[in-house]
């Protein structure tokens, strides 16, 4: 049950960067949930990099980590194509 609560976050987080990006209609579902997925973890990293405590579990603050992660995600794709 918590593997398909963390898809159901990324799915969210995804679509939230995908609208603040602008790219929502160019993006799928499937597509939302994999950047909001792998955003989370570059957010995680940025700030681990920064030296800021990543946040754990389901949260606000998680939350705005993944947005950001991802919409980093969405723009550094976007600049490689």
């Amino acid at each position: 049950m918590n593997f398909f609560l963390w898809i159901l976050f990324g799915a969210l987080a995804g679509w939230v960067a995908s609208i603040i990006t602008g790219k929502n209609r160019k993006m799928g579902a499937v597509a939302n949930i994999v950047i909001g997925i792998f955003g989370a973890f570059v957010g995680a990293g940025i700030m681990n990099t920064l030296g800021i405590p990543v946040p754990q579990g389901f949260g606000l603050t998680g939350f705005l980590v993944a947005v950001g992660g991802a919409v980093a995600l969405i723009v550094a794709t976007g600049l490689i194509r």
